[in-house]
């Protein structure tokens, strides 16, 4: 795998850099959206920019390649995958407590329309 997702001599900076530490914040920035009730391409737009701090997070501490369009990408997709995984559960958390009396949750990252049944 080094080579195509990280360019560290090992996998640990990657995980910690971009899994924890971008992931946490990819996370918390989607939740932020979604509790503002902002649509989801201000997600997108806002991982992008992540994805410039993550990638110079790994340039200055651990002399990775600044302006590396193969790295950028790759740590960008991680941040956009916790990060939609973070605005849809708050989204369907917002949805099922909010608006108890229509909507049921039916996973942690969906929720449906409540029937005559299911009350």
């Amino acid at each position: 795998m080094q080579g195509i997702l990280y360019e560290e001599s090992t996998i640990w900076l990657f995980l910690l850099v971009t899994v924890v530490m971008g992931g946490w914040a990819a996370w918390m920035t989607a939740r932020g959206i979604a509790l503002g009730w902002r649509p989801y391409w201000q997600v997108v737009l806002a991982l992008l920019l992540l994805g410039a701090a993550v990638r110079f997070i790994h340039f200055a501490l651990f002399g990775g390649t600044l302006l590396s369009p193969h790295y950028y990408v790759a740590d960008t997709i991680v941040l956009l995958l916790v990060g939609s995984a973070g605005y849809r559960a708050t989204r369907a958390r917002q949805m099922t407590t909010q608006y108890r009396w229509l909507y049921e949750r039916t996973g942690p990252l969906t929720w449906r329309e409540r029937t005559a049944q299911s009350s």
